[in-house]
């Protein structure tokens, strides 16, 4: 059995406890419009465009035996209905200007890359996260793995958007030794319009996973325009409480993904947004902790 990842980071230090080996899976049922790894959002391999290194030469186009590529607009184009993943554009391009994202791994590779490092997880009490992406998006892959991890005695978590079906999320989340949880609007319409999914689900699989005692800590990426008010943050604990979730963690907005979506040639709605920092969210944490929530950054 093989996985699509896009990525595995080593020494991973903001992924949970310790020092980490995060292994980035590809593929999100949802679609923040603030996203940092857009690459994360398709579940194929995918062709990346640099129009800076490009000299359109269409090496790459006359390569293609799909005719996934195309010139519009003086901009190569990829359509990735059409795309095989095969490469031979990428390798094809004198200049450099093609790149992809994306690469199917098997149980073995991704075990013997993350064991490399299993003398920092013991001194450091860390382990390997699952991040995305959303990891349950590869059920069986996802499943396979983690018992795999186990066997070497690993501490395991994930990074979950929670919009996962309850029945499939009920097998996958208490595999883990830490749920990272995504909690991105509290209004369900509002959710929709950030991120192109309603919160229902989200918020059902929450609260069974706290009911269960699962070891939980909720993560709030706050942004500008969309969840950032002293009212969102009521609400936010408004249902926090209801839910029973006492330790949030803060994600303040920054634009390390920008680049990326020229890349991909998408556009990007927060590109003139100003990163937050914590100095800026201070009166936002507040309103957690005088609703007896611990609320980090």
């Amino acid at each position: 059995m093989k996985g699509i990842i896009f990525n595995i980071q080593k020494f991973s230090l903001h992924d949970g406890p310790g020092i980490r080996t995060t292994v980035f899976f590809k593929g999100c049922p949802l679609k923040c419009k603030w996203c940092s790894n857009p690459e994360s959002q398709f579940t194929s391999i995918q062709i990346l465009h640099d129009q800076t290194k490009c000299q359109h030469c269409l090496q790459c186009i006359h390569t293609c035996k799909n005719n996934a590529l195309s010139l519009k607009n003086d901009i190569i184009e990829i359509d990735n209905s059409k795309c095989m993943g095969c490469l031979e554009c990428v390798h094809a391009c004198p200049f450099q200007a093609l790149s992809f994202e994306g690469e199917y791994k098997s149980i073995k590779e991704i075990v013997e890359t993350c064991m490399q490092d299993y003398d920092f997880y013991e001194e450091s009490q860390g382990g390997i996260t699952i991040s995305g992406g959303e990891g349950m998006s590869q059920p069986a892959f996802l499943k396979q793995l983690v018992t795999e991890l186990k066997q070497h005695h690993l501490h395991v978590a994930i990074e979950t958007t929670g919009y996962i079906e309850p029945k499939l999320f009920k097998e996958l989340a208490p595999m883990f030794d830490l749920l990272l949880f995504d909690c991105k609007h509290y209004d369900s319409k509002r959710h929709f319009i950030g991120t192109g999914v309603y919160n229902e689900m989200i918020i059902e699989n929450l609260t069974w996973a706290n009911k269960q005692g699962l070891n939980i800590l909720v993560r709030i990426p706050v942004i500008p325009e969309f969840n950032c008010t002293l009212q969102d943050a009521k609400g936010f604990c408004q249902l926090f409480n209801d839910i029973g979730i006492k330790k949030v963690q803060l994600l303040p907005f920054h634009q390390f993904g920008e680049k990326k979506y020229d890349l991909l040639h998408r556009p990007y709605t927060l590109k003139n947004k100003k990163a937050l920092y914590k100095e800026d969210l201070k009166d936002y944490q507040q309103v957690f902790i005088n609703s007896h929530i611990d609320c980090f950054f």
